[in-house]
Parts: C-alpha cells; sequence; structure tokens
C-alpha cells in the first residue's frame, strides 16, 4: 500500500465503524400500544394516528392481534 493510501484506508475504515445499527428489528423491540379510558378521552387525532399506524404495523409486521 502507498504511503498516500494507508491515510485514507483508515479514514474509510472508521467511517464504516460508525455505521452500526442496533440489533433487533421492530418486533423484538416493540409491543402494542394501549390505552385507558381516561387516556382514550384525553387523546389527540393525531396522537390517535399514531397510535394506529404503530398497532397496524405491528399487525402486519409481527402478527399482533387486537
Amino acid at each position: 500500500m502507498g504511503k498516500g493510501l494507508i491515510p485514507a484506508f483508515v479514514a474509510f475504515a472508521i467511517a464504516l465503524a460508525g455505521c452500526t445499527t442496533a440489533t433487533g428489528g421492530f418486533c423484538a423491540v416493540s409491543s402494542p400500544l394501549r390505552l385507558s379510558t381516561k387516556a382514550v378521552d384525553a387523546i389527540s387525532d393525531a396522537e390517535v394516528r399514531a397510535l394506529l399506524a404503530h398497532n397496524r404495523k405491528g399487525q402486519k409486521l409481527c402478527g399482533w392481534r387486537p
């Protein structure tokens, strides 16, 4: 390896080391979101949409049942 390539190789290796991901997929780290009756009365429309999107994703990917 030439002297000019060594620093480039080291920089490339360091950049690759930063490209790690957390272990476990969505199904391993998530669970269905359930609300209490009191929480249902206070939840906003945007929160309802986010909660439903999360639970529908879990149904599709993980087989969650309502």
